[in-house]
Order: C-alpha cells, then structure tokens, then sequence
C-alpha cells in the first residue's frame, strides 16, 4: 500500500518479521511440548497439569516486577535476549532427546524458563513499539503485529502437528526454537536509535514502582474501566475455554475433525480483525471503538447457546466469527489507546500491570468453569459464560470513555525509517 509509511518503515518491517516468528514459535512450542510429554514420556494427567501450569507460571509470579525491569532497560536488546535465550532452551530438549536423556522435570524447567521469558518479550514489545514508529502510528502497528499473533493463533496448531507427524515431537521443537533465533536476528538489525531508559538511581525501590504501575491503572478512570472489561471478558473466556469441547462434542455431537474446523472459525473472525482494524479504527475513531466494537459484536457470543446438532450449528461458527472479529479489533484499539495515553517511563510497569491482571484471570475462570460444568451441567455453564462475557463490556459503556476524545500523545520524537 504506497500510502502506508510502514509498508516502507524498514526497523518496522524488521520487529514485525521478529514478532511473527516469535508467535509462531509460541504457538507451535505450546502444541509439541505436551504432545512430546503424552507421546515420549508417558505423561500422566497430574503431570500433565503440572507441565500446562509451569507455561504460564510467569505471568502471575513475574508480570507486575517485569515491568519495571523493562522500565529500566533499552527494549530492543531486552527481546534479543529474550529470544537468544529461549531458542537455546529449547535446543536442549532434542538434544536430551538424541542422547536419550531426556525427563518430565527436563520439560518442565524448560517451559518456565521460556515462559519467563515470553513475559518480558511480550511486555518490552509493547513498549518499545511507541519509539519506533511514532505514537501518530501506533493503530497502523498494532494491527499489523495483530494479523501475525492472528495467523499463528490459527496456524500453529496445524503446523505443530505436521512438524510432528513429518520430524517426530523432539525435532519439532528444534525448529521452535530456530524460530526464536531467527527473531533475534531481524531484531538485531533494527537500527533507529531507542531512547534511553529513564535514570532509576535515587527512586524508589522494586515493590514502590511496582505500585506507581498499578496506580497509574487504577487511577486514570479509562485505563480502568478497560482493565476491568478485559479482565471480565478473560473471566468469562476462561470458563468457556473450560467447557467449550465438551459442549461441542456431547451437546453438538460434532466429531473431532468438525471440532477442528468449528474451532478454525475463531481463527478466521481474528485475522479478519487484525486486517481491517486500522481502516475501521480510523473511521469509527480510537476512542469509540474501544466500548462500540464490543457493543456491536460482543452480544453475538449468546449465539452459542442457542445452538443444536442442526442446521444451528451454523449459529456457534457465526458467533464464534464475529465475537473474535470484535475481540481483535477492541484489542487494537485500546492497546493503541493505552500506549498513546501513558509516558515513556511508565510504559513497561502499565502494560505489565494490564497484562498481570487480564491473563490472571484466565486459569480462575478455567478452575470455576470446569466447577460449574460439573455442578451446573455443560449447556448451563455455557449459557453463564455466554452472559458474562456481554456483561463485560459494562465496564467500558458506563465509562467516562464515552464522552473522551482521542487522546494526543504526551510526546512526540522523530523517526528513521
């Protein structure tokens, strides 16, 4: 697109090449390893949980201490680390592997070090984007790195298991973990100068600045009613996530090859999303889009419920379509919003903040949907998910969201390209 500067932004085309090989690398990683767990170490269901757990370990215990960590550190070099650091962790698994070496507690370190490690990736990304592109560009750079976590979202999986079928588990996580080096190469390339972090000596300590993040988030109204919906959504999801194969396997009578592809129609709502975000963005405007696109097609996920082994299965692939368009498009926007809204400084320590309580939500929800699918029965959980997820987007209607301009961004720097 001649009139898209980033089409010909070179440092930008380089971070997006590294984020795209990164997400696939997560999505693909987080497929093979339990199937090498189940195929090659005989894994059990404990165990298993155990390994599930370990993933995403680091969201609760690092999130909130990451961000001022990448508050104090240039960013760029933060993922190169990040990256270099987890290619070489998953090498060892093959390499444990070949030598017949290779153990649950093996696996199970590995994947909390990785995940460790996609904590900081994740939050210095978010972050270091605002200096590198120019905050006046950060709808058109959201949504760009959208559409590549979109496809892996969709993606992945089904490269995961052709890499399996066609190298075997081990060796598939070989090519998971070239994909991390290949994103510290493009990273490395980037050239457009990053601004300094902001001197920390003479501040407070760890646990104070931890605190400056979330009442920053807490007390800027927006910021809080976004949280909030997010984090509810999230909830919601996670109850949903719970009971969700079930649902479609003994409610729907689908088989597993129509799960797959009901499944899919997530994936394309999201890429559709991601494509269109920018366009519609600059239409509708950053602000509104934040409670008018949930508004729109949030009510869509009440769909699911209503569906039967008929013709209405049709209505769950529509609700699925449209609640993940909507879903993609809100996130764009108000990650836009968040990282135009907060100063340099405090960007790592908001997004860590955000990101410690939306994705801590998600195991909870998890646990009380699994519960409640086995107190209340599956179709009801699902009509309960279902209703949470559109009460979600109170937070944000009754917000003084409605009534805010799109914000100007509290400072401006050039940008090479």
């Amino acid at each position: 697109m001649p009139g898209d500067t980033l089409w010909r932004h070179r440092d930008f085309r380089l971070l997006w090449a590294g984020q795209t090989a990164s997400q696939f690398g997560t999505f693909v990683g987080v497929t093979v390893l339990p199937v090498l767990a189940v195929t090659t170490l005989a894994a059990t269901p404990l165990e298993m949980g155990l390994l599930t757990a370990a993933e995403n370990a680091a969201f609760l215990l690092l999130g909130l201490p990451a961000g001022v960590w990448v508050d104090r550190m240039r960013r760029r070099p933060l993922m190169v680390r990040a990256d270099l650091i987890r290619g070489l962790l998953l090498l060892t698994i093959p390499l444990a592997w070949w030598a017949g070496a290779l153990t649950l507690v093996h696996l199970v370190t590995v994947a909390t070090l990785v995940g460790a490690c996609t904590v900081f990736f994740d939050i210095a990304y978010q972050s270091y984007l605002p200096s590198l592109v120019g905050r006046g560009k950060l709808v058109d750079g959201n949504a760009k790195l959208q559409v590549s976590q979109s496809v892996a979202n969709v993606g992945g999986p089904g490269l995961a298991g052709t890499l399996t079928h066609l190298l075997g588990a081990a060796n598939a996580l070989a090519t998971v973990g070239g994909s991390y080096l290949a994103s510290a190469w493009f990273l490395r390339r980037i050239r457009t100068e990053e601004p300094p972090p902001t001197p920390h000596a003479g501040q407070p300590g760890l646990r104070a600045q931890v605190a400056e993040g979330l009442r920053f988030v807490f007390t800027t109204p927006s910021l809080r009613a976004i949280t909030l919906c997010t984090a509810s959504a999230n909830f919601a999801g996670g109850m949903f996530t719970a009971v969700e194969v079930l649902f479609l396997t003994r409610e729907l009578h689908l088989s597993p090859a129509g799960v797959g592809w009901l499944l899919a129609c997530h994936g394309v709502g999201g890429v559709l999303g991601a494509v269109t975000a920018g366009r519609l963005l600059e239409r509708v405007g950053l602000v509104r889009a934040i409670w008018l696109v949930p508004l729109v097609t949030w009510p869509a996920q009440l769909l699911v419920p209503l569906s039967e082994p008929d013709w209405r299965i049709a209505l769950a692939a529509v609700a699925f379509v449209i609640v993940s368009y909507g879903i993609i498009v809100y996130n764009v926007a108000q990650v836009s919003y968040r990282q135009t809204l907060c100063p340099d400084h405090l960007l790592g320590r908001m997004n860590a903040s955000v990101r410690f309580l939306i994705w801590g939500v998600l195991p909870i929800g998890s646990l009380l949907g699994g519960v409640a699918g086995q107190w209340l029965g599956v179709s009801a959980t699902v009509w309960l998910c279902s209703a949470g997820n559109v009460l979600a987007l109170l937070w944000v209607l009754l917000s003084p969201l409605r009534r805010t301009p799109d914000p100007v961004p509290p400072s401006t720097r050039p940008v090479a390209s």
